[in-house]
């Protein structure tokens, strides 16, 4: 019995130190990205733990202020140590479930551009944007064109309504309604040119199919930074424009 004993906490031993041994060469060879237990790096690729990082800023809608400002300052920091100029945003009520809390501005820096800018938006928001930008946008514009974005043309971020514009009450509020999404109309490249959700979907505008190759790869590379991501493909209500947004649920289409 006493055998058995010692030779059950032997196997612990050795199933332990292996167990750490294995942690090490995780921590020391897998990407950054990919390890849930690394700070968030908006110059990485998008990687498995990519997301739930990203989620560590999201605020629920009951917490506290001093909560608020903890994670929203936090989130700051995140977005200034990668480059980019940001300032808090004043929250707003506007009565009901139009409410904006811990959102931020992006003034500039290394980002591309919103026009118009100036925009409210929350902050884990603001940080998928720039994910995007960086690993999904510039790349894709590159490849298809030579050039690169240089303003992401835009219909905004907040506006207090519910989803598709309803008045039905039994309708979910949009994530506007909390300025956590964003409708992006056009893709300005620095040769010039412009690629227009709603000319260039398609194929029929005048970037012909790269455009249109462009725009779906766009879409499918926000599908892996924003929660939901809706294109012409989804309904009318989309025609002209992308929907980027980062609420609980999830849909790309």
């Amino acid at each position: 019995m006493d055998r058995d004993f010692a030779d059950f906490w032997n196997l612990m031993w050795e199933l332990g130190l292996g167990l750490c041994a294995a942690f090490a060469l995780l921590n020391l060879f897998a990407p950054q990205q990919d390890l849930p237990w690394k700070p968030l790096d908006l110059n990485r690729p998008v990687g498995a733990a990519t997301a739930a990082k990203v989620a560590d800023f999201e605020l629920a809608r009951s917490a506290a202020a001093e909560e608020v400002t903890a994670t929203t300052d936090a989130c700051i920091q995140v977005l200034r140590e990668a480059g980019v100029q940001v300032e808090r945003a004043p929250d707003r009520d506007d009565g009901g479930f139009c409410v904006v809390r811990g959102a931020v501005r992006i003034t500039g820096g290394a980002v591309t551009p919103l026009s118009p800018g100036g925009l409210t938006m929350q902050c884990p928001l603001a940080v998928r944007y720039v994910i995007w930008d960086r690993q999904v946008l510039q790349p894709a514009a590159q490849a298809t064109f030579g050039s690169r974005v240089s303003r992401v043309e835009n219909y905004g971020t907040y506006s207090c309504r519910r989803i598709n514009g309803s008045t039905e009450g039994s309708d979910r509020p949009s994530e506007h309604a909390r300025a956590n999404a964003l409708d992006v109309a056009a893709l300005r490249l620095e040769d010039g040119r412009t690629v227009s959700i709603a000319s260039d979907w398609d194929g029929r505008g005048e970037t012909g199919t790269d455009g249109a190759r462009f725009l779906k790869r766009v879409r499918d590379g926000a599908c892996r930074v924003f929660s939901t991501v809706l294109t012409p493909d989804y309904n009318a209500a989309h025609q002209d424009h992308l929907h980027l947004d980062g609420s609980p649920r999830g849909l790309c289409a």
